[in-house]
């Protein structure tokens, strides 16, 4: 198991009394307690919890799993872990995070991981940018797209975007734990760093003059696509180096957003390759 950073600090204490108080509220019948500190999220799932786990820089601070979670996780020892972990019942995990939350039998409370600056890109080759996509879910699937395709980092704007939690790690599928998160302020300022640093920055427009394939040029592409109905915003279209679309022959002639990334990864990444 990876080292972690979980001891002496006075986050510890709290989560201490929160395990007690979570073992007398279960043998009493209450509810547990539910208050988190902040930083901290709650995630769920078997893939994310997984990731989770195997990922050295998260910092985990406490386990809540089922003995079927525990058995196809392959955690045998749960005194063992580097973080307080305890047997539960899969009711006990609903009361945190409610009963339509497909969580697996497994929760962990771990800290929010902190995004990065555009200047940690580094030598960073396809970039996916969003232009306030705000729905956890789609958010969640993208990130899947992203990570599936090897984009190296995910942007998105301080504001008008969803915060990591349980429904978008879910979505996700583990793949939040692979790829960087870039926060900036000021989209318009940000497309306009990607430019100096040598991108080309395509913004995804059902009505764009041009087929991805045909405006896809370069070793280093940021893809920019906007949130659904709204679409890229007015700056941001004006900002982008070309407006491209998708070639859809079919009757409908829109996608979902997290399809639409999947999509333009695709091509993006085939470019890069070499590939026509």
């Amino acid at each position: 198991m990876n080292d972690r950073k979980n001891s002496g600090t006075p986050k510890d204490s709290h989560y201490a009394r929160l395990r007690r108080a979570h073992r007398e509220q279960a043998g009493s019948g209450q509810r547990p307690a539910t208050d988190l500190p902040e930083g901290v999220v709650r995630l769920y799932g078997l893939h994310t919890v997984r990731a989770a786990l195997d990922n050295p820089s998260r910092t985990i601070r406490r386990m809540l799993v089922t003995r079927n979670a525990a058995q196809r996780l392959e955690i045998g020892d749960l005194s063992a872990l580097p973080f307080p972990a305890d047997l539960v019942e899969p009711k006990a995990i609903d009361r945190l995070v409610g009963a339509d939350a497909v969580h697996q039998g497994v929760l962990i409370e771990a800290e929010a991981r902190s995004p990065k600056p555009l200047s940690a890109l580094g030598d960073a080759s396809l970039v996916l940018v969003l232009d306030q996509v705000t729905d956890p879910h789609n958010v969640g699937a993208i990130i899947r797209s992203a990570v599936a395709f090897g984009a190296d980092a995910l942007v998105t704007t301080a504001r008008h975007s969803p915060a990591e939690s349980g429904v978008l790690a879910k979505a996700a599928s583990g793949a939040l734990e692979h790829i960087d998160h870039i926060e900036v302020r000021n989209l318009a300022n940000a497309l306009e760093e990607l430019h100096e640093a040598g991108f080309l920055t395509v913004g995804l427009d059902s009505e764009g003059p041009q087929l991805l394939e045909d405006s896809l040029e370069g070793g280093k592409i940021a893809l920019v696509l906007g949130a659904e109905g709204k679409g890229l915003r007015q700056k941001t279209r004006e900002t982008v180096r070309a407006l491209a679309r998708l070639d859809m022959p079919g009757a409908i002639r829109s996608l979902n957003v997290s399809n639409a990334a999947a999509v333009t990864l695709y091509i993006a990444r085939k470019r890069l390759a070499g590939g026509s």
